[in-house]
């Protein structure tokens, strides 16, 4: 997998170039309180597949708590592997890159997001950023202060999560925004994990050379080492530019920057 850091900052930039680009669909003309809400939880989001992995930075995010889940996920994901694995597909042990790595998970939270937050901005939502500004914290500061680190991320993330209710609280989020974003998250990770060494299963179940969990990467040529100097002196700094440069594109489609006068930061 990429590191943290790189996984969260994928996020924020998936989520920015969606809604920066999509000048003619919905998602690209949202409130600058919806675009908010999806950027907290597309960034964290982006580290939510990991949770399949025990030892994994965002397992630890809010302590035992965490813990317990990404030990209840992993458990899961291993049982499913085990399950629906070829004679093909390789005899392994855990449930890392197996479940929470397809396109059927980033579905099914993008929906479950969805029906949640429909179902109650006042309980749901707040829940929601709380427990994806604590995964964003957690992969953005991957080495910080590790010995207190469960305690000061649960107030970052309570700390965000105050911000952006009073900011919604003049203008509901949007559910499907909400849900969008948590998808776009999870595809993020899954991309970064395929130009890695190892690659991804995104199209479970899809069989694909006799394999239901058949890697997706590109050409040995292209991928990278997970926390290597292309990741750390390349990929990363770029994916950081370039989230800080469409997430400002997307503020301004929003009218939310007007310091910056008739300077188009897309043009297209």
């Amino acid at each position: 997998m990429s590191t943290g850091p790189t996984h969260a900052m994928s996020g924020l930039l998936a989520w920015a170039a969606v809604t920066a680009l999509a000048d003619n669909h919905p998602i690209g003309q949202l409130t600058p309180q919806s675009w908010a809400v999806g950027a907290v939880l597309a960034t964290g989001a982006a580290l939510l597949p990991d949770l399949d992995h025990p030892s994994s930075t965002i397992a630890r995010a809010f302590g035992p708590v965490s813990q317990g889940v990404s030990g209840a996920v992993s458990t899961i994901s291993s049982a499913v592997y085990r399950a629906t694995r070829t004679r093909r597909d390789s005899k392994r042990e855990g449930g890392h890159r197996a479940l929470t790595h397809t396109l059927v998970f980033a579905l099914s939270a993008a929906l479950g997001t969805t029906a949640v937050v429909q179902q109650s901005q006042k309980w749901a939502l707040p829940a929601l950023v709380f427990v994806f500004a604590g995964l964003a914290v957690r992969g953005i500061m991957n080495d910080w202060c590790p010995k207190r680190d469960a305690l000061l991320i649960t107030v970052v993330s309570a700390a965000v999560t105050a911000v952006c209710l009073a900011w919604i609280d003049q203008t509901p989020a949007s559910a499907a925004a909400c849900g969008v974003a948590v998808g776009i998250g999870c595809v993020a990770h899954y991309l970064g994990d395929a130009i890695t060494e190892q690659g991804c299963p995104i199209l479970w179940p899809i069989p694909l050379a006799g394999k239901t969990w058949y890697p997706i990467a590109p050409p040995k040529i292209m991928r990278m080492q997970t926390g290597g100097k292309v990741e750390m002196t390349v990929v990363g700094p770029l994916i950081t530019i370039l989230s800080v440069w469409l997430s400002a594109a997307a503020l301004q489609n929003a009218g939310t920057l007007p310091f910056l006068g008739g300077f188009d930061l897309l043009p297209l």
